[in-house]
């Protein structure tokens, strides 16, 4: 454990609330960094921060600073990852003891965001949506590391589903070989990021936080390894017409595939074609559901903090 506290570090704010058992909520920081153009991205990931403090619990948002793993960052490290942009490793669990050593900064996805929530005690996380199965990945092998995080860490993960960009129904397989169990809430349908509908069932609908919390505790109290996914449908208003979005998706994955994208550049770059693709409006829509996604975290973490006292 010492030799982890050489890498980990946990913000004074973060750490008090753990140390009384209040709830917190871990935050990604790729959307910082490769999810969207400064200045938007702080203020989107400030505001994120708010909602969730507005909702009872506090924010830990997770990157790797000159090679620490942090969880809870000041807004002078929000601002920046922010301004570095792209510059920022995009980091999952490989990359973690290669950007420690090297004293790197690191923008995590939903794997590394899970595996430094875990070693700082943090149980629940939200994100905007999660990796998956690739389109095609029956010959090109591509699929998510996030995936195989869920499958061995015990993190909830609240989402709006699997990315649309993604092949959905592979993703559910895998995720039920896996033995990992997405959860609707207050709905049987699996959300499709920008769009409330995929054609798709979860495994189980909840209806409140306290039934997620529960579920989660008793998992835990059974030592089942791994993760739980919890998918929040994007608000009616913000949320694009199924039909409109796969046709654009269909129309940004044809050009990855003739300029020879692929592996981890392939998510950013899909998600800043369709924004260009649709004039904004996906940008809109994923930030929302963001915002969406952290109020109902900070509820299941409020209820989770209660049962565990």
């Amino acid at each position: 454990m010492n030799r982890l506290m050489n890498y980990l570090e946990i913000s004074e704010e973060v750490k008090e609330a753990l140390s009384k058992g209040r709830p917190v909520v871990a935050l990604e920081s790729t959307i910082i960094s490769h999810g969207m153009p400064y200045p938007k991205n702080v203020e989107t990931a400030l505001h994120v921060e708010q909602v969730i403090r507005d909702n009872g619990a506090v924010p830990a948002t997770i990157a790797i600073i000159k090679g620490k793993l942090k969880a809870g960052l000041s807004r002078e490290e929000i601002t920046y990852l922010g301004k570095k942009g792209l510059e920022v490793t995009k980091a999952s669990r490989r990359d973690l003891p290669i950007l420690a050593a090297r004293h790197e900064d690191g923008a995590t996805t939903v794997a590394a965001t899970m595996i430094i929530a875990d070693l700082a005690g943090i149980p629940v996380f939200a994100t905007g949506g999660v990796g998956g199965v690739h389109r095609g990945a029956e010959t090109t092998m591509d699929i998510s590391a996030d995936l195989e995080e869920l499958a061995k860490t015990p993190v909830i993960v609240v989402c709006a589903g699997v990315k649309s960009i993604l092949d959905l129904g592979l993703t559910l397989e895998y995720l039920e070989t896996k033995g990992v169990v997405v959860l609707g809430y207050r709905s049987k349908e699996l959300p499709a990021f920008y769009t409330r509908h995929s054609g798709f069932s979860v495994d189980y609908q909840m209806d409140t936080p306290l039934e997620i919390a529960r579920a989660f505790q008793a998992k835990q109290d059974l030592s089942l390894t791994g993760g739980m996914l919890v998918t929040n449908q994007i608000p009616e208003e913000y949320s694009m017409d199924a039909k409109f979005i796969n046709e654009k998706i269909d129309e940004a994955i044809e050009e990855a595939e003739h300029l020879g994208i692929k592996g981890k550049d392939t998510t950013p770059f899909l998600l800043d074609k369709i924004q260009q693709i649709t004039g904004g409006e996906s940008l809109l829509s994923n930030i929302q559901l963001v915002y969406h996604n952290a109020a109902l975290a900070a509820k299941i973490a409020c209820e989770l903090a209660s049962l565990n006292k």
